[in-house]
Formats: structure tokens, sequence, C-alpha cells
């Protein structure tokens, strides 16, 4: 039987230190002393420097770039935790690396977010605390407890001061049609789609724009941007079309290889991003505005120690 203690330990990777802080802080409990560093030769060193025995531990840690340099200090961090005698030990995972490998795609691929989701249990760790997860069957993958977040509310209603008769919520692609929709029906507006085919991978060839965004403001939804190929060409698409802004949003701004400077170049007039994975100082421009899952996470930590509901979370959010 799993229990715990009055006393909830926080702890942080090197992951997204930032954030970390930002939750620690409105929970209004000091983040705990934690070495994470490395030998000589490379290896990852973890030493709590105090005790968690019997404690309700959170170890805060995206599994973002460099991953698998994050994922193996989740990793230790956890195995110390237990074999530290912690309670309970919640792995906080902003952002979920390896979750677009959810499926064979083709003969002789792994699935290799169900093979991470396993190390992780093994590890240790009695729950996971995540948001937005690529597919949302990713929480079937683990043989523990899950807590799926959603980032929606928060940018939707950063997008409520921008909503008039003109106003479109877009889908990049079929997959986020959902997504789309859902954020569509929180501001009472209409939604469109880019129907797009991808001859390769991290090759998007757009083919036409199914609803009406002529002459209307735009907001292209995602879960996540990596080289930002779909959501630039989806931009172009939206601005041939005849579009008279351009916006877009996600939840998790991987934002690797040519992503900075393509969407410097697009037509998107503002993307909006959260903070599940740090955003360095080379990739901050202008374009680009980043809003904090801290608050959210706070809560969701809080009703996690008191064994309350999560629903209370998203009837927070949706107020």
């Amino acid at each position: 039987m799993i229990t715990h203690s009055t006393e909830i330990k926080l702890f942080a990777g090197n992951s997204n230190r930032n954030l970390a802080e930002a939750i620690s802080k409105e929970l209004r409990i000091p983040l705990s002393d934690c070495e994470v560093g490395h030998f000589s030769d490379g290896e990852t060193s973890v030493h709590l420097g105090e005790s968690v025995r019997g404690r309700d531990v959170f170890i805060i840690q995206s599994t973002c770039t460099p991953v698998n340099e994050n994922l193996m200090e989740l990793l230790i961090m956890i195995d110390a935790a237990r074999r530290a005698s912690a309670g309970r030990i919640t792995a906080v995972m902003p952002y979920f690396g390896y979750a677009r490998q959810d499926r064979k795609a083709k003969a002789r691929d792994p699935i290799t977010a169900k093979l991470v989701a396993d190390i992780i249990t093994s590890a240790g760790a009695d729950r996971i605390l995540t948001m937005d997860l690529h597919a949302n069957q990713i929480q079937g993958f683990f043989d523990i407890p899950v807590d799926h977040l959603v980032g929606g509310p928060i940018l939707y209603k950063y997008f409520q001061k921008f909503v008039d008769d003109d106003f479109v919520v877009v889908s990049p692609d079929v997959g986020s049609v959902s997504r789309a929709r859902n954020v569509a029906a929180k501001l009472n507006c209409p939604m469109a789609i880019v129907d797009k085919r991808r001859p390769k991978a991290n090759q998007v060839e757009v083919m036409n724009i199914i609803g009406d965004v002529s002459g209307k403001t735009c907001l292209m939804v995602d879960d996540m941007i990596d080289t930002a190929g779909t959501i630039c060409q989806g931009a172009e698409a939206l601005y041939k079309n005849g579009a008279k802004k351009i916006f877009a949003c996600c939840t998790h701004a991987v934002l690797s290889g040519p992503a900075i400077q393509r969407i410097q170049d697009s037509h998107i007039d503002k993307l909006v991003v959260l903070d599940t994975i740090p955003l360095p100082e080379e990739k901050k421009i202008p374009k680009i505005e980043v809003l904090s899952v801290a608050k959210v996470f706070a809560q969701a930590i809080n009703i996690v120690y008191k064994d309350a509901k999560m629903s209370d979370i998203y009837e927070k959010q949706d107020k």
C-alpha cells in the first residue's frame, strides 16, 4: 500500500529549471536540495541532499532536448528517491519525449513511447503528471496512474481578446481537428482545416483549405511544433486564401532545426507557446510569446498531494 506523509518534497532536474522554480513559487514550497551533474566520463550523477523517507516526492523534469540526457536524469532521480524510501514518487513531466513514437507506422518500427513508459515505471515512479500528450492512448502505456493536463485553456483565454465576427480557428492538419474544434467551441467561433499531404518525413505539401478564411483572422492550433514545416506551410495556404491575420499556438515548442528561421520568414503574425519546454535565448524572437503552465501544475501537484479530484482543475481552468 502506498503511503505518504504530510510533507511535499519538490525536486527539479536540469531540463526546465525556470518552470520548476515558478511551480515552487506558486506552491510556496522551496525546491529541495538536489545535485544533478555528470562524472568525468559523461555518466549522470545524482545526489538528493535531504531526507525523503516517507515523503510525497514530486520530480519536475521535461524530457526535451537533449532528450536522452534529460530522461536519464529523471530515471536516476526516481531511483534515488525510491531507494531513499520515499512514500510516493510522482514524475512531473510537462513534456513527454518520445510521445510521437506511439505506434508502428511501418514494419519493424519500435513503439518507443511504450518502452519509455515501462522504463519510468520500472525506475520506481508511482504516478505521472503530464500535459498534452501527442496521443491520448499513451496514458494506457503506463501501468501506473497518469494525470493528463491540458494546455488549451491557457491558450484560448489569451486569444479571447482577439475574437470578433471574423475570427476562425484552424486545424493545421486532420490529426489536430479535435483539438481545434474544442478551442473553437470555447471561443464560440467557426473553424477551418488545412488539408495536407506529407510525401515523406519532415516535408509537407498543402493541398487546400476546408472552410472560409478569406478576410478572416485565423488561429492555428496544434499540440507541438517541431521543425515548423506544417504550421508555416499552413500559414502560407491561409495567406494565399485571403486570411488577413494569422496567429498560431501550441503547447510544446520543440522548435528544432530550421524552425525559428521558418517562423521568422512565415506569414505568422504571432506564435504563442507554453513553457513546458524552455525557450533558449537564441530562439527568442519578437513573433514568439511564451505563457506559463506553472499555476496549472502547482494546482495539480496540490490536488495529487491531497488525493483530491483532478476534475476540479478543469473546472477552474474553464472559469
